[in-house]
């Protein structure tokens, strides 16, 4: 079972989403991550946008450990209930609707933003189904760098055999990491390589 590991909500049990369609996060993969977040001061008062949230638990994660707001992006029906469930808990615990669930394709709700011209996120969790494709993923993070602060990080989460992701314009790695079958890809605004 998967919980929140810190924060005013550290301890709570998450609500997971039934059957095999999504991933979620280990624990340990978690833990290095919201580390390493916090010592990058990447966490609190933060605007966050989780797409292909899952469950939420890197949204509600975030919440916890003081995020201003938290948008978690699900197109799959039980998956996105999930993760109403698990806003609904934190936002209880942290007496404040810090965390909101949108039901859209992630490329459908980045061309929305897009188009309306607002909403500038300050980290952003990209932790996709496997079978997403390169291209598919390059065009996600096209649609993204324009929507970023000047001092966002993005983090891209996919198995540990899928080359580096294709950095748009605007948008540069920063570090990456491995853990077991998991890699972490870190992002920033700047010139890609």
């Amino acid at each position: 079972m998967s919980r929140i590991v810190a924060g005013a909500a550290g301890g709570s049990p998450l609500v997971s989403v039934p059957g095999d369609g999504t991933r979620p996060t280990t624990d340990r993969v978690k833990e290095a991550l919201f580390s390493r977040l916090e010592a990058m001061n990447m966490l609190a008062g933060t605007r966050v946008l989780d797409l292909y949230a899952g469950s939420g638990s890197l949204g509600v994660e975030s919440a916890s450990r003081g995020a201003k707001s938290v948008e978690l992006i699900e197109f799959n029906d039980k998956a996105a209930a999930v993760c109403q469930r698990n806003a609904e808990l934190v936002n209880k615990v942290i007496g404040s609707k810090v965390v909101t669930v949108q039901r859209s394709r992630v490329e459908s709700f980045l061309a929305r933003v897009a188009e309306a011209g607002v909403d500038q996120w300050d980290l952003v969790f990209i932790d996709p189904p496997y079978p997403l494709t390169e291209i598919e993923l390059s065009l996600v993070l096209e649609l993204l760098a324009p929507r970023l602060s000047p001092f966002a990080v993005v983090v891209v989460e996919r198995s540990a055999r899928t080359p580096e992701p294709t950095w748009p314009a605007g948008l540069g790695l920063l570090a990456d990491k491995k853990y077991g079958e998991t890699r972490l890809w870190f992002a920033e605004p700047g010139t890609a390589d």
